[in-house]
């Protein structure tokens, strides 16, 4: 049986992005796009009319900007498997921080590469996070100059010794392989973790892991004359 491809909805204000972003999508087999929204209000409604696997949301759009457009798309129960990846000509801080928060699963710059983007849109639709490496770096140091928001719950309580370490090297930016080869154990093994990490703490993907180990304090981005991360003990 043929899986269906990865329904796209394209959300952008200028009329020559989308068209772009319309073309390369197109180019996939595996991909498909199912509307295009100039504002961020119509981005909402057809998100909730097309019910698409992946939003592509830029940030500055009007009537709603793509923060709260994305918002209001994962908090509602009609699309909360819709996953938003933000896309933007800018990488700034403030941005970054909170498309996470709103429940963005990715951020990625205008100028990435087609290719990379097109592959950006099935790990989203797969239910990874997804951030580019200079957003990466804002974003810790974003949080390395926040205070925890959420101490230490229930939730993280539950968790293993080896899956507190798991989500400190998600926290770091590791991939599967990546944590796999750091800690010894086989790939399997670490989407298993994953998946638990998931479960416990009710997070939609891998950047609300991200956001969950940082704002709660499970992990501490070193900051001056500080030297390892409490978590993992590793370097940051």
């Amino acid at each position: 049986m043929t899986e269906q491809p990865t329904r796209v909805l394209i959300a952008d204000d200028q009329a020559l992005l989308r068209g772009s972003f319309r073309a390369l999508v197109q180019t996939a087999a595996d991909l498909s796009t199912v509307g295009e929204a100039v504002t961020g209000a119509e981005a909402v409604q057809l998100a909730h009319q097309r019910q698409p696997d992946v939003v592509l949301m830029d940030v500055r759009m009007p009537e709603l900007d793509g923060i709260e457009a994305t918002r209001r798309i994962c908090a509602a129960p009609e699309t909360a498997g819709v996953r938003v990846l933000i896309l933007t000509m800018f990488d700034l801080d403030s941005y970054v921080y909170s498309a996470l928060r709103a429940g963005a699963s990715g951020f990625l710059l205008k100028d990435t590469p087609p290719e990379d983007l097109l592959a950006a849109i099935r790990v989203v639709a797969a239910g990874e996070g997804l951030l580019a490496p200079t957003v990466t770096r804002r974003l810790i140091a974003e949080f390395s100059r926040r205070e925890p928001v959420a101490p230490l719950g229930a939730e993280l309580n539950l968790l293993t010794t080896r899956e507190r370490e798991v989500l400190g090297l998600i926290a770091r930016g590791m991939t599967n392989q990546e944590i796999a080869g750091h800690l010894t154990v086989g790939l399997g093994t670490v989407k298993t973790h994953v998946s638990h990490l998931l479960t416990k703490l009710d997070a939609r993907d891998r950047a609300q892991l991200v956001i969950i180990a940082y704002e709660s304090g499970l992990v501490t981005p070193r900051r001056s004359g500080e030297g390892r991360n409490r978590l993992t003990g590793v370097e940051e």
